[in-house]
């Protein structure tokens, strides 16, 4: 078997890339996927997220090593498994990230990726709907494959949250997508209909009608190069070992964490981890598997006088009546993510732009699916956008059947400590504004208790969780950069007819989720294979604007 693209990972970049290189039919394309089907209402229906990313049918079921900072516990990392890969899983929230993010990104070494390059990117990909609640149209796209909606906000806790920021002396956005991201404003989630919109139905069901595409369900050993190219991949399925072959590239899309493994069973990695392991050395990229970042974040819970949460729902009868509602009609509660409000707040003067994201959900809940024991709540998801902890991804043997090493290293550079602390008195004082003193009750956690630093602290090391936004692992940079491991057209250094698109490739983690900004990598990747460009400078619109700066507020 063989083709011109072999695509490894159907997720959020790979089934992006997927659609583009097949569409004009004359290339031959295949992508391969470890996972399975996405066909259920437990993964297809918004309000049901807490269940995939828990779920081993769905998820890889990664976890970190032992965190030092966090008392030695282990992380859960989850990464789908399945087609459309995380994106099937996620919490469907849709953020583009900061202007100034790409504009860094250019700035080290990533030419061409600044915000006025990607932003056409962004705009191709969207099919944008604002509600009717006044977003901002000439930033948005409107007629691509990607899915984006608001949720109906008709809690009263949505508004009061907005207006508790407002309160504060913070800025209200109406569209923390468009021209400005700071601010308190509406959320935005990739569904469409009541129904969660991952690259799978976006991209990949579509893309399968056209006769020189297919989806090969197998599990990928190793990248085969030969000479210094990449000709193809060994698979295994069905209990045997065979090649596909690749005509024109390889592409690795198969996650921050499961890329750069490949590439180091491929033999491109650091020497001395390939040799401690045994395997043949193609070429020598210490980058590979190193400048793992993520986001945390912790919950900050309150509980609510009145009886207006979702917790109404958190019993047999209310869960069968949701569940019911959005089965028949794809309405009601089921029919959102619920993450309808937000915030991306500067932690002090003279931050170059927003440092701090919030998520508001009404009603106490942890991602696992536990309700707090108080009842109803409300609660904010808080947490900094840009520590300066690094961590890396190692093999653990040769074996392509054993899980990588995951080591975030969270928490080691000292600012995070005060980053965190701030973020919690911050968002206490949110919560105590007037708008929610019809509504806010005791605090469920961190707790009244928690004060000093210390006890912040305390609170921090044992409650801090992951956001799921791991990225960074192949970074992409200047060929004579010796940690980048893709150059700015997504080709791996040191091996010819292979690249590499996905959020591995990150030079420094984004302002907010990392779903939107993944596809943006594999629609920009696929561009840079064919060769072509979706608007010609001479043409942009020029984007570049002093008010995304951000910096006269």
């Amino acid at each position: 078997m063989e083709a011109d693209f072999v695509i490894v990972g159907a997720g959020s970049a790979g089934g992006a890339m997927a659609a583009r290189l097949s569409e004009d039919g004359a290339n031959r394309v295949l992508a391969l996927e470890y996972g399975g089907t996405d066909w259920g209402p437990l993964i297809q229906m918004p309000g049901a997220l807490s269940f995939p990313m828990n779920m081993r049918r769905y998820d890889w079921g990664y976890a970190s090593e032992p965190e030092p900072h966090l008392g030695g516990r282990r992380l859960a990392t989850p990464r789908g498994k399945v087609i459309g890969g995380s994106s099937s899983i996620n919490g469907m929230v849709y953020v583009r990230g900061h202007a100034l993010d790409y504009d860094h990104w250019a700035d080290s070494g990533a030419d061409g990726w600044s915000y006025a390059d990607v932003l056409p990117y962004f705009l191709r990909m969207e099919s944008w709907d604002d509600g009717g609640h006044g977003g901002d149209p000439d930033w948005r796209g409107r007629s691509g494959p990607l899915h984006v909606s608001r949720g109906a906000r008709d809690n009263p806790l949505h508004s009061a949250f907005v207006e508790a920021g407002r309160q504060a002396g913070f800025e209200i956005t109406a569209d923390y997508n468009g021209e400005k991201q700071e601010g308190f404003g509406p959320m935005e989630q990739t569904v469409y209909r009541g129904r969660r919109w991952s690259t799978a139905n976006a991209y990949l069901r579509p893309a399968l009608k056209r006769p020189n595409f297919d989806l090969i369900r197998c599990f990928v050993r190793r990248v085969v190069i030969e000479e210094g190219r990449a000709t193809g991949v060994e698979i295994e399925r069905d209990g045997r070992i065979e090649i596909i072959k690749a005509r024109r590239e390889v592409v690795l899309a198969a996650s921050s964490i499961n890329s750069p493994k490949l590439l180091m069973l491929s033999g491109v990695g650091p020497a001395a981890q390939l040799a401690e392991h045994g395997v043949p050395m193609v070429a020598d990229r210490p980058g590979v598997g190193e400048n793992l970042q993520d986001h945390l974040e912790l919950y900050v819970q309150q509980a609510c006088l009145q009886p207006i949460t979702l917790y109404s729902y958190w019993n047999l009868f209310g869960k069968a009546w949701v569940g019911a509602r959005w089965l028949f009609a794809k309405t009601g509660p089921g029919a959102s993510n619920q993450f309808e409000s937000a915030a991306f707040l500067r932690s002090k003067p003279g931050v170059e732009y927003p440092d701090i994201q919030y998520h508001f959900l009404p009603i106490a809940v942890r991602y696992d699916g536990r309700a707090a024991a108080e009842g109803h709540g409300f609660q904010a998801h808080v947490g900094p956008m840009r520590s300066k902890s690094r961590g890396r991804v190692t093999l653990r043997s040769a074996d392509p059947k054993d899980p990588p090493r995951i080591f975030f290293n969270y928490m080691s550079a000292p600012e995070d400590w005060a980053d965190f602390r701030h973020c919690i008195r911050l968002t206490r004082e949110i919560f105590a504004q007037k708008a929610f003193d019809p509504f806010r009750g005791k605090e469920i956690q961190p707790g009244d208790a928690a004060q000093t630093d210390d006890e912040l602290d305390d609170v921090i090391r044992q409650h801090v969780e992951s956001a799921y936004h791991p990225c960074g692992t192949c970074k992409m940079g200047r060929r004579d950069d010796p940690m980048a491991v893709v150059d700015p057209e997504c080709r791996v250094i040191g091996v010819d007819g292979l690249r590499l698109a996905d959020s591995s490739i990150f030079p420094q983690i984004t302002n907010g989720n990392l779903n939107g900004p993944s596809i943006m990598v594999g629609e920009k990747a696929a561009d840079h294979i064919l060769g072509r460009d979706p608007l010609p400078r001479s043409n942009r619109k020029p984007w570049i604007n002093p008010r995304w700066r951000e910096s006269d507020r």
